[in-house]
Formats: C-alpha cells, structure tokens, sequence
C-alpha cells in the first residue's frame, strides 16, 4: 500500500489528441447525454404517472432507466469536461470511485436486463400462472437481488485493484479509469489479477449473456404455436430486449472476456456500452411499444393542458 501512494493522480488520455475532433466529439457527447437524460426521464415519468408501473415489464423498465442515467453518469461527464481541457487529470481517489461506481451502476443494468428476460419469459411461455409468480414481492426481490450482485461485482473489482502498487508512468490509456488499463500500468505482476478479474467481469457478461439468449430461445419456440397477432406482439417485445442485450453485450464481452491486454478499439467498444446504448434505450423500448407511446402521450397532453 505505501508504493500505492507514489502515484496520486493519474493523466488520462482520451479519446483523441487532435483538438479539432475533441471539440467534435464534445458536440457530439454533450447531444448524446442531452437525449439520454430526456429520453430515460420521460420514460420514468410516463410509467410512474401511469398504471404501467403496476405491470412487472415496465417496473423493470423504469429501472433499467434509471440505472442507465446513472451509470452513464459516472462517465459522460468527466469525459466531457476533459475534451475541452488542456490536461485530463483525475486524482487517485476519484479514480478509485470512478471504476467502482461504473462497475456497480454496470452490474446493475446487467442483472436488470436478465430480469426483465426472465419476465418475458414468464409471460408467454407461462401466461396462466404470469400474475402468482410475477407478483410485486416477486419483481422486489429481483431489483433487490439485482443490485446485491452487482454491488458484490463492483466490490470485488475494487479491491482487485486499490490494493495494486503504482511506481509510475501514471498515463491511462482510456478516457475512464477502469481495471484493464488499470493493470497495464502497476508495477508488480498482474497475471493473476488479471485472471480473477476474467473469473468475475467476463464470467458474468458470459453468463448472463448466455442466460439471455437460452431464454429467447425458448421464447422463440413457445410463440410459434401462437396466432400470427400474438406472435407480432411478443417478437416486436423481444426484438427490443435483443437489441439492447446486443448493443450492451457484444462490446463488453470483447474487452472483459480475454486476457488483460488492451487495444486502441477497446475506447470506442466502450462509448457503445457507456454512452450509445443509455441512449437508445428509450427509442428502442417506446417506437415499436403502443402502450408506452400511449403513456408518453398522455404525460404529454397533461403537461400542455396544466400550461394551458
């Protein structure tokens, strides 16, 4: 722990060092951020003021989005301000903090995911007994069991790394602190490390990636005996939940699931589970979902009418 406090601050490197496209990239992210705290708030808001909070898909939901607003949150922000400074600097601490907190806000939205897989699950391939075992105690005990994991996950990444020696150089390569490059730059053997943390980061993504799509699977098999209005309904469902499982999934399971090497691909693998995905999510869940534009309209009309 003493050769830990050699090095107090760490220089991150970002995304660019042309300052042309970091203005670009500030345009850019500042949009992105803009449309992921409208989009993820107006969902939150639609199902809270609507009876849709009663219906576990939507419990879910308003989760997921908030858990999106947080996570991106412990990223976006930081990486905003340095695209405009002439030094990105980030101390120890808050560099400690910061890998935490994605990892836990991460897990979150991870474990969420499944959830609401289980419950899609539930819903068509049991739709008899959907209300006895998606029961309100039933969905709080998931969103509980959901964030028990992945503070277990973020936990265990932490100490992993707090405990690492930094001698110096003190240059990430990365525009967040996170436990890859972490590693590449303390000045001891890693090796093992670097296994436990395939054991925990790539596990996890693997195997709740693997559960995800075992369950659409057998959702897939279950909706062909269905009519072909039910079998639209449940396929336009699922092919939501498949595009932000893909779009959230696909690039963290490049960078977890391999041994602790980074590669220049890995900053814009993850803009896609950091920034892009909390960003579609709101259009993915609401263009092809009748009741949540239903919802959104009605907050819509409201607000106008209480203007009014």
């Amino acid at each position: 722990m003493d050769q830990s406090n050699n090095v107090t601050v760490f220089i991150l490197l970002g995304l660019s060092k042309n300052k042309n496209i970091e203005i670009l990239c500030f345009v850019l992210f500042l949009f992105c951020y803009l449309a992921i705290w409208i989009g993820n708030l107006l969902i939150m808001i639609s199902i809270m003021c609507s009876q849709l909070i009663e219906q576990p898909m939507y419990f879910f939901l308003n989760y997921l989005s908030a858990s999106d607003l947080c996570y991106t949150s412990t990223v976006t922000p930081k990486l905003m301000t340095d695209l405009l400074a002439e030094r990105k600097t980030i101390s120890y601490s808050n560099c400690m903090t910061q890998l935490f907190t994605t990892h836990l806000f991460g897990g979150i939205e991870i474990f969420i995911l499944t959830g609401m897989a289980y419950d899609r699950y539930v819903a068509i391939c049991k739709p008899l007994h959907y209300t006895i075992i998606m029961s309100r105690q039933r969905c709080n005990a998931i969103i509980a069991a959901c964030c028990t994991g992945a503070f277990i996950h973020s936990t265990s990444q932490f100490l992993l790394t707090i405990f690492l020696p930094f001698c110096g150089p003190n240059e990430i390569d990365h525009y967040f602190c996170d436990v890859y490059p972490l590693l590449k730059l303390a000045c001891s053997n890693t090796h093992a490390i670097g296994l436990l943390v395939i054991a925990n980061s790539g596990l996890i993504a693997l195997v709740t990636f693997a559960v995800l799509t075992l369950s659409y699977c057998f959702i897939l098999c279950s909706i062909r005996a269905y009519s072909a209005q039910s079998r639209s309904k449940a396929l336009a469902t699922c092919t939501s939940h498949l595009t932000v499982v893909v779009l959230f999934f696909a690039p963290a399971l490049f960078i977890y699931l391999r041994p602790a090497t980074t590669f220049p691909e890995d900053k814009v693998l993850a803009l896609f589970y950091t920034i892009i995905a909390p960003m579609f999510n709101p259009l993915i869940y609401t263009l092809r979902n009748t009741e949540m534009k239903n919802a959104l309209r009605k907050v819509w009309i409201f607000s106008e009418d209480k203007h009014n």
